[in-house]
Order: structure tokens, then sequence, then C-alpha cells
């Protein structure tokens, strides 16, 4: 039961940031969590921490008040991770071979590993090297490595409080992207 525990959350913690950039070496470190309760059932493969749950996995950290981790038939997991009241779930991973660190945070983040895509649900913020997109929704995939960012359902798109926002810092030539 710990073995299926431990895949499946690390199947999640390796999909909430892009493949691409995030840290190659956290997918060989072990997954801690941290939670005040935890209730499984094993029978519907469905894990569920609550309370100031912390998840890590090398320089990956993954934080919010719930975290539900279900494996479909096939084996592939869904996660989600939740905050309470007007907080907000949260991610934090080194991206590979830099200093620099891609952060996200939504009051709902979840990852579906059959598409291999991590969505994030209401003032939704993903940040890297400086560079902000912000929105209701942001859609990450991982395979064609592209985002999707929306203002909220049912608003005009032309809608002031409902539109998207991107900041791109300016890149001097020969200096990497977020200015690392």
């Amino acid at each position: 039961m710990k073995r299926i525990l431990l895949a499946t959350v690390a199947a999640l913690l390796a999909a909430v940031t892009p493949p691409a950039l995030a840290e190659k070496a956290d997918r060989d470190q072990p997954v801690n969590i941290e939670a005040d309760r935890l209730t499984v059932d094993d029978r519907n493969k469905v894990h569920i921490f609550e309370g100031r749950v912390v998840l890590t996995q090398g320089t990956l950290t993954i934080r919010g008040d719930k975290l539900v981790v279900t494996q479909d038939a096939a084996g592939f997991q869904n996660g989600v991770a939740t905050a309470a009241g007007k907080g907000l779930a949260t991610f934090r991973q080194r991206r590979d071979g830099t200093t620099e660190y891609v952060e996200g945070e939504a009051e709902r983040i979840e990852y579906d590993s059959r598409s291999e895509k991590a969505r994030l649900f209401n003032r939704a913020k993903v940040t890297s090297g400086g560079d902000q997109v912000s929105g209701h929704y942001i859609e990450y995939d991982a395979i064609t490595e592209n985002y999707l960012a929306t203002n909220a359902p049912g608003s005009s798109q032309g809608a002031p409080a409902g539109r998207v926002r991107a900041v791109i810092q300016p890149k001097s030539e020969g200096q990497p992207a977020g200015g690392q």
C-alpha cells in the first residue's frame, strides 16, 4: 500500500509543473508528505490528505489544505490540490539547470497523468523568471508544452474583470529566459 501511495503522489508531483522545466533530478528523490490527516480507500484507489498538506520531492513543493489523489483502472493518476477559505493551493519547483523557480497558485490545481495536463482554476497564476500569466483558468499541456489562459466562464472576452494577463520580461541578447 505504501508503494502505491508513494507512486500515486510522485506522479502527481512530477506533473504539476511542466516536465520540460522541472528539475530532472527531482524524479529520483523520495516523496515526503505531511498532513494533519490521511484517509485511504484502497478499494477505490483514493487517497485524501487534509490539513496543512505539504508535499516535497527534491526542489518541488506543493501546499494546500486538501489533496485528493485517485487512480483509474489503467493506473493513471489524477490529483486535486485545494485551499480552504480564501487561500490558494501552491506549487514551486526549480527549473532544470538553473537557479530559477516556476511557481503557481490557484484555488484548485488539478493534474491528469493520462493527458499530461495541469489545470489551475480560480485566481490562477504561474510565474517563471519574472514572467507571469494570470487568469481564471490556466492549462498547461506537457506534451505540446503550450499554455492556455482564459477568463471566467460565461463572461465576455472583453470584460475588464474577466481578462487574462501576461507580463513578459525583456531578455538581453545572450541572457537565458528569466535573467538567470
